[in-house]
């Protein structure tokens, strides 16, 4: 009984695997030419490309095997501290009749803060006395891309430890 459940988890395991594997790819490469000529591209670029490649990776396990715990710790200490050091960049944009916004977060900002006054001085100085907000959506798209960044590089250190690693 035990050997059925664990070819049926085997099997859904692979089936999962490969179809994560298949929209990651496809959708890495849309986002790539979707982002083309868009203003940021250069993180939108970044962003793309390795969903794109973890795509690949997942697609390929007879190539590149990902033993399950490390591969998960990989991809949620990768996740997570990626997130945490966004933080560390800090985007501000004062305009309109006056508005000031603070953002923090890479590749996309996910901790906002902002106001709007009659003068730039004060809708600044009423910005940085306002709460921090947390845009879910972009969090949960940042910590995505440091996940699969995590795969990426837990991938790359499975391959070469197993000394699989071919030179071109």
């Amino acid at each position: 009984m035990a050997a059925g459940r664990t070819g049926t988890r085997s099997r859904l395991g692979a089936l999962t695997r490969g179809f994560a594997g298949a929209v990651l790819l496809v959708g890495g490469l849309t986002w790539i030419l979707l982002n083309l000529q868009a203003p940021g591209r250069r993180a939108d670029l970044m962003v793309g490309a390795v969903l794109a490649a973890g795509g690949l990776v997942l697609l390929m396990p007879h190539r590149v095997p990902l033993p399950a715990l490390p591969t998960a710790s990989a991809f949620a200490a990768a996740a997570v501290g990626g997130a945490l050091a966004g933080l560390l960049t800090e985007t501000t944009r004062s305009g309109g009749m006056w508005a000031f916004v603070a953002r923090r977060g890479w590749p996309y900002e996910w901790l906002n803060r902002g106001a709007v006054a009659d003068d730039p001085r004060t809708a600044r100085a009423l910005a940085e006395q306002a709460s921090w907000q947390v845009d879910a959506v972009n969090l949960a798209a940042t910590a995505v891309f440091w996940g699969f960044l995590g795969l990426l590089v837990a991938a790359a250190v499975t391959r070469a430890r197993s000394g699989r690693v071919s030179a071109p």
